[in-house]
């Protein structure tokens, strides 16, 4: 397995792509890739709108992806977040690795935490915030970081909103209204959600028929909600595992405005599988410099999520234990996506 450490190898002035960045081609086209058509067309909702709900319950329960349109964020805002993360990837590489994440840390710069389950390296870097922005920036800018610092936290401030109407909109259309679910206690709960940016960056390679950018994986949180930069494609979906029909490789192109929402594995357990989480992957290209930024929430560490009561019908069982986050993340730790099989139930 490739070592989590980044070496010297610099993706942005690559002129071709090394064994190490090779992946077979029987990995790379696994399944075909169809454009998104009539039955494959990714669903895009207004969710300020009085239909949200019912909506929003279709696309989880049959895509585990929809774009978001009527969220409130201000576009200018989006600009400014992909402004900042894009100077902060165009630094030269000994920079950008003074901030390098550090073994048992979540914050940093460095390869996808999933690139140990690979034997060969993906063509992206990327930049977690966990807590502080100052605490990855400082290490980097010493006397000019408070623009990014702003924008990162003011940006942080929005996503936490959006994907808690996102939540409340997922459990209303499960049958839940705000009385049953705050008696539940889980969106109380929610006020102290844990919660994470992720800036990726996918720079052009030389031979994108050879390389991988974000290997196939689901998220492990609730939701997460995502931010591509205009023009740019290579976020794909998986269809087709769980009905019938092949399974294909769908594209998910940016839609100017929208946001793209993905379900978590933590959603799916709390759904009692109503929901499926979205398994995804990113492909590169030879000409554009691809940006996404992802906001991951999940629930405290202290809180277990299991199947609402509510959702089990009589004479039915859970389909999953309850697990904490920081549980689930271990179990994948070690079983990467198999995870989710683990805390599976027997059927009674």
């Amino acid at each position: 397995m490739p070592s989590l450490s980044h070496d010297a190898f610099d993706l942005h002035s690559a002129d071709q792509v090394p064994d190490s960045y090779s992946w077979p081609s029987s990995f790379l086209h696994d399944h075909p890739v169809s454009a998104p058509d009539a039955v494959d067309s990714i669903p895009v909702i207004d969710i300020s709108s009085p239909s949200a709900a019912s909506l929003v319950g279709a696309a989880c329960r049959s895509f585990g992806v929809f774009y978001a349109t009527g969220h409130g964020v201000p576009s200018d805002l989006l600009r400014d977040v992909e402004a900042q993360a894009r100077r902060l990837f165009s630094l030269p590489l000994h920079r950008k690795l003074l901030a390098a994440r550090l073994p048992g840390f979540l914050s940093g710069y460095g390869r996808p935490p999933l690139s140990s389950f690979f034997p060969k390296l993906m063509w992206s870097e990327g930049f977690t915030l966990a807590g502080d922005p100052l605490d990855v920036s400082g290490n980097i800018w010493s006397h000019d970081h408070s623009l990014f610092c702003e924008v990162m936290e003011k940006y942080k401030r929005w996503m936490k909103r959006v994907a808690e109407k996102l939540l409340n909109l997922m459990l209303h259309s499960m049958g839940l209204d705000d009385e049953m679910t705050d008696r539940a206690g889980f969106m109380k709960e929610m006020i102290l959600a844990v919660d994470a940016l992720q800036l990726n960056s996918y720079p052009p390679c030389p031979e994108p028929e050879k390389a991988m950018g974000m290997a196939p994986h689901t998220d492990s949180g609730l939701l997460t909600v995502l931010h591509q930069n205009g023009g740019a494609r290579g976020l794909q979906i998986l269809r087709g595992e769980n009905v019938s029909g092949t399974a294909r490789w769908v594209a998910v192109p940016p839609l100017a405005g929208a946001l793209v929402i993905h379900v978590g594995d933590l959603l799916q357990i709390l759904s009692n599988g109503r929901f499926r989480s979205v398994r995804h992957r990113a492909v590169v290209n030879a000409a554009e410099h691809r940006i996404s930024v992802a906001y991951i929430i999940g629930p405290p560490g202290h809180v277990k999520v299991g199947p609402i009561r509510r959702l089990i019908k009589a004479g039915q069982s859970p389909m999953y234990r309850s697990v904490t986050w920081p549980e689930y993340l271990a179990i994948r730790a070690r079983l990467f996506d198999k995870a989710i099989q683990c805390v599976e139930l027997p059927a009674k």
